[in-house]
């Protein structure tokens, strides 16, 4: 029987779910379960993808070419698995099958309701990813807070599931703040005992608690919470802040929940895989003892909200750890530069210059001003879509002679469109899920930085966008020395471009970060950060 762990939270939103929920899962794999992880997210967008990266934080691009939630970021990094669009489950999608079942008939004259069938969809959508993965263990996390109106169908159906699947085979966990008074140092449980009675109120007895607070809650806060949560004290535990986030299935293992849930759910470990436990501790000692530092300056256009770049941080903390390098990120908005051209000198100081994704023309100006000082200073420089883009446009200006070249994205009369709308995305109406987007194989050129870093002339990368190099002036630009060392199996999308001149200069139309794993780093950002170092050891400095 396949097990289903639901991860609810309270007290407040971003109290840390997705990472105890990718924290159970990996205390599973260590004991040789197999699982997998769903994202509920209960807003009536159909998938995060129409969304500002402001609002909700970044979009995650699955190898389907979902655009999902964050949080599968997480899992998938943890987990070192690849999961689906469907692993990420909105009230959009819910609604919007049901409707148009209503609508075909199929529910024969009856009144459609919340329950049974908004829950009934719910269930099935979870079960199918149960029965598509063929993972020992499903764990479901339930974003937003327990109380949130627009969660309570999702809380409801999986409350319904425990009585479909058996008290044996569903474990509830729910995440709770334990805040500490600045005034008194006192760990406050009251907050958390009021979000298990909003739970119970709703159906729901949780079966673990997880306190999370700044440090690690006392015997007696512990108690407390074990004896108004109405669950043995063994099933208390506390997510407290560490250095590092991989650190957290270490802790929690370390004070017995992994041991815990398998008692609980009848799990009998096959064998304690003590070689992936090492592996993930090296990994952490790592991050936690770097020999080296480097300073990137990562120029874009939502460096207000880190969680907009959640995947590019970690994706640098990957690569830092395999080079002993802790990378220190100085989030600048592009739009300093147009205000204060001067600023732009501020990028000296810096090992690395990094130009991430974006949308739209805000910024940019300020953008390719960081990428040309890159260039002209020879300063070790990496581009991610939008950024990889800009770097066409500001070589093309700047290199090529081409006067005001630009995007048709920031200028539809430009007299130089180097970057264009590919051409199906002409006739696209609707704006959600019709970007380029998921996995896609790329053809590497031999004897370039491209195929040193990867090591493969075939390689799969995943892609969102709508924009693409200009097949017109590829020649113009290669006889400058640009030379564009991946493109697409049909020879026509430019898909990473580099200049061999310079120490480092590397941009990619894909997400390289999208795959980057803890002891598996994205060689884009693992080639970036090893030439900043080596130019900072250089330099003596």
């Amino acid at each position: 029987m396949v097990k289903y762990i639901f991860v609810t939270g309270g007290v407040l939103s971003s109290v840390g779910k997705g990472i105890v929920t990718s924290s159970v899962g990996k205390m599973l794999q260590f004991r040789g379960f197999s699982v997998t992880a769903i994202k509920i997210d209960p807003y009536v967008n159909v998938d995060a993808g129409t969304m500002n990266p402001y609002i909700h934080g970044e979009i995650f691009v699955t190898d389907d070419g979902g655009e999902t939630d964050l949080d599968l970021g997480w899992y998938e990094r943890f987990l070192d698995i690849n999961l689906s669009k469907e692993n990420n489950v909105t009230t959009g999608q819910v609604y919007q099958t049901v409707i148009e079942k209503e609508r075909r008939g199929d529910f024969l004259g009856k009144c459609v309701q919340i329950i049974p069938h908004i829950t009934d969809e719910i269930k099935r959508r979870i079960r199918m990813v149960a029965k598509k993965s063929g993972a020992n263990v499903v764990l479901t996390e339930c974003g937003g807070t327990v109380g949130d109106i627009e969660g309570l169908p999702f809380l409801e159906a999986i409350r319904q599931m425990r009585l479909e699947e058996g008290y044996e085979n569903t474990l509830y966990i729910h995440v709770a703040l334990v805040p500490i008074l600045d005034v008194t140092s006192e760990m406050k449980t009251k907050p958390l005992q009021h979000s298990v009675n909003e739970l119970r109120r709703i159906g729901i007895q949780p079966d673990i608690i997880v306190s999370r607070s700044a440090k690690m809650i006392t015997n007696e806060a512990l108690e407390k919470i074990a004896l108004f949560g109405t669950i043995p004290k063994e099933a208390v535990f506390c997510s407290y802040n560490v250095s590092t986030i991989y650190k957290v299935p270490l802790i929690l293992d370390e004070q017995g929940m992994g041991d815990y849930i398998c008692k609980r759910l009848g799990l009998i470990p096959k064998q304690i895989n003590v070689g992936e436990i090492e592996k993930w501790r090296s990994f952490v000692n790592a991050l936690e003892n770097c020999k080296y530092d480097i300073r990137v300056a990562l120029v874009g256009k939502y460096t207000g909200l880190i969680d907009s770049y959640v995947s590019m941080n970690e994706a640098f903390k990957h690569a830092g750890a395999a080079c002993s390098t802790k990378v220190i990120i100085d989030f600048i908005e592009a739009e300093r530069f147009e205000k204060s051209p001067e600023k732009i000198n501020d990028l000296k100081e810096y090992d690395g210059i990094f130009v991430p994704y974006g949308f739209g023309p805000r910024g940019t100006a300020g953008k390719m001003m960081a990428i040309q000082y890159a260039r002209e200073n020879n300063i070790p420089f990496l581009g991610i879509c939008y950024g990889f883009q800009l770097a066409v446009v500001e070589f093309a200006r700047n290199a090529c002679g081409l006067e005001n070249a630009n995007s048709t994205e920031i200028d539809e009369n430009t007299p130089h469109p180097v970057i264009d709308l590919m051409p199906e995305q002409h006739q696209t109406m609707y704006k959600g899920a019709t970007m380029r987007l998921g996995a896609h194989k790329i053809i590497v050129k031999e004897g370039t930085l491209a195929h040193k870093l990867y090591g493969s002339t075939e390689i799969y990368e995943r892609h969102r966008h709508r924009y693409e190099v200009n097949p017109e002036y590829v020649e113009i630009l290669e006889k400058h020395g640009l030379i564009f060392s991946g493109r697409s199996p049909d020879g026509r999308r430019m898909e990473i471009l580099e200049l061999p001149d310079k120490f480092f200069f590397f941009a990619s139309q894909f997400h390289g970060e999208f795959k980057s794993r803890p002891g598996k780093p994205s060689p884009e950002y693992y080639g970036f950060v090893k030439a900043c170092l080596e130019r900072k050891l250089n330099r003596g400095e």
